[in-house]
């Protein structure tokens, strides 16, 4: 469920169809000053980086930042992607007609960040055409291997 300050910012962006920095600090200090509280939220705020034409830089970072901190370490067992929320991840990041470039960097960093992952999610990761993303999984892939 999203909460009603979300959902207000969230129309107001659509309506100007432009995301900038000061939209930017009032969803990082007024709308989600705790980060996003539930997957609901997380698909609300991938699906508003695919529907703005114009949005800044920082909502990228931001939206990054803020979905890792979500799966990787507010969700249980902190440090680890499961195959559900690999599957989930993999959904959301993927829909229409694939990742944005927000979207790839998300899976790439999760992939990154967490101590384990779920295949879903690294494959996902690793069909994205980038160096960054190879790297980062093959990095994860490596940290799977000492770990068997």
């Amino acid at each position: 469920m999203m909460n009603n300050a979300l959902r207000r910012f969230v129309e107001d962006v659509l309506d100007k169809r432009q995301l900038d920095e000061a939209d930017v600090k009032r969803l990082n200090q007024e709308v989600m000053p705790d980060g996003a509280a539930s997957q609901d939220e997380i698909d609300v705020l991938v699906a508003l980086d695919r529907a703005v034409p114009e949005a800044c830089e920082a909502f990228g970072d931001w939206l990054t930042a803020t979905t890792v901190d979500f799966a990787v370490w507010q969700s249980r067992p902190t440090g680890h992607v499961s195959r559900d929320q690999a599957h989930w991840l993999a959904a959301t990041l993927g829909v229409g007609e694939g990742p944005t470039a927000t979207a790839s960097r998300i899976a790439f960093e999760i992939v990154r960040e967490a101590e384990s992952c779920d295949e879903t999610l690294v494959t996902f990761a690793m069909r994205r055409d980038t160096a960054k993303g190879r790297a980062a999984c093959t990095s994860m892939l490596d940290r799977a291997a000492l770990v068997s």
